[in-house]
């Protein structure tokens, strides 16, 4: 992955977000504070609009710079947790990358968000839709067959007990929802998808 194919991931990661604010905000008015949605999009925007700059680099700059847009203008946990994702991509992204050391630079930044969340699998988090990507993708996964799974991931959290996040505060009542950070995190990858399939 060069540095153009990485900004057009960036940028379609971005415009999906985007593109789906009001269905994340929705989402996250059933089980939390109601502005997953509208934080994700005041983030990606600023990506968006600094995408030039950011992708001026290396694709680890790139992936850096998103990192820490995100952290200063997402509010609430998914800042700090997608920042951090991004960033990890970007300190363990491989000189010479291949599918191999790609799933495992993947593997570094989805156990570092999961290290800043103290969070792991089945807790109702995004971490139910990266984790089994992530495993996916050192299996030799390939990107049709991963885009499809991203969706049953995500919904594989309605039926689930939130024990991470506002949602966990409901208890009982976080069953029959669908996680918007899940959702969100199908999203990217849906659109990760899509771009690497279109290059």
């Amino acid at each position: 992955m060069d540095i153009s194919t990485a900004r057009h991931v960036v940028e379609a990661i971005a415009h999906r977000v985007v593109a789906h604010a009001d269905e994340l905000t929705a989402l996250d008015q059933a089980v939390g504070d109601g502005d997953h949605g509208l934080n994700m999009k005041r983030g990606f925007d600023t990506v968006l609009a600094e995408l030039d700059m950011l992708a001026a680099g290396s694709v680890p700059g790139l992936f850096n710079g998103v990192g820490k847009t995100l952290v200063m203008r997402v509010g609430g946990a998914s800042g700090p947790l997608y920042g951090t994702l991004f960033m990890q991509l970007g300190k363990s992204w491989p000189a010479a990358p291949d599918a191999r050391s790609i799933a495992a630079c993947c593997r570094a930044a989805v156990d570092a968000m999961a290290a800043r969340g103290k969070s792991h699998a089945g807790q109702k988090t995004m971490l139910d839709v990266l984790l089994p990507a992530v495993a996916q993708l050192e299996a030799g996964t390939d990107l049709a067959q991963l885009r499809r799974l991203a969706g049953e991931w995500a919904q594989a959290t309605v039926p689930m007990l939130a024990e991470r996040g506002r949602a966990s505060f409901l208890k009982e009542r976080s069953i029959g929802h669908l996680d918007p950070g899940a959702r969100s995190s199908q999203l990217m990858i849906e659109a990760v998808c899509d771009a690497l399939e279109a290059r």
